[in-house]
């Protein structure tokens, strides 16, 4: 397991700060034990939680020139036939992921292909399971074309995800299970497939970025 990139400016900042909180309740608390020792319970769990959030574990990856993979962990929250109304403008299946504050927060490309369009779109903040936030929060869409058509993956910020950082550029070669960008604090990744699609997952699964299958093309 090593620690993401996006991830060493705020583990950083978090030891300074346990850091202090424990020269400061040595300081100023060290005679009232009940007190020092709940807060230094809390400081030390939530400097554990932000190496935990930027965590890259090792995994055996998943591949193959007909399969979708996962493009993050988190459960599937939805699976629907919609109109998808930005790029495509018709139908496609789509398949939703809920990503926790606990889970890995990799986003990674679900196929191998040429990236064709990046678009990032200013938005609300609704929590990432409300209907609206696929069209109304901030997020960036990205779409790659491969061997066997082209998907749509969307970014999208929640209530406590303020910040999304996406890597892909137009013209991009994507390979799949490679990196495409981080959502910050939990969040939501779509995934928008041709009609037809055959479906492996299912509503309620719990699911790991490069490693299981979402559809097959």
């Amino acid at each position: 397991m090593t620690l993401h990139k996006e991830g060493w400016m705020y583990c950083l900042v978090a030891t300074v700060l346990y850091g202090l909180v424990i020269w400061l309740c040595n300081t100023f608390l060290a005679d009232i034990k009940w007190l020092m020792y709940p807060i230094l319970l809390l400081a030390g769990l939530l400097w554990f939680w932000v190496f935990w959030f930027f965590r890259i574990p090792t995994r055996t990856e998943t591949t193959g020139e007909h399969l979708v993979i996962s493009p993050c962990d988190g459960k599937v929250v939805v699976i629907e036939e919609t109109t998808e109304t930005e790029y495509f403008k018709d139908k496609r299946i789509q398949v939703s992921i809920f990503m926790s504050p606990l889970n890995v927060h990799v986003n990674k490309y679900p196929i191998d292909g040429n990236v064709e369009y990046v678009q990032y779109h200013k938005g609300k903040y609704l929590v990432a399971w409300h209907p609206k936030s696929s069209t109304e929060n901030e997020r960036s869409t990205i779409v790659v074309k491969g061997s066997k058509g082209e998907i749509l993956i969307r970014q999208i910020a929640g209530a406590v995800a303020r910040r999304i950082v996406t890597y892909s550029q137009k013209g991009d070669i994507a390979k799949q299970n490679g990196e495409l960008g981080f959502i910050k604090f939990g969040s939501r990744v779509d995934l928008y497939l041709p009609l037809g699609t055959k479906i492996n997952a299912q509503i309620g699964d719990v699911v790991q970025n490069g490693v299981n299958v979402i559809a097959t093309l």
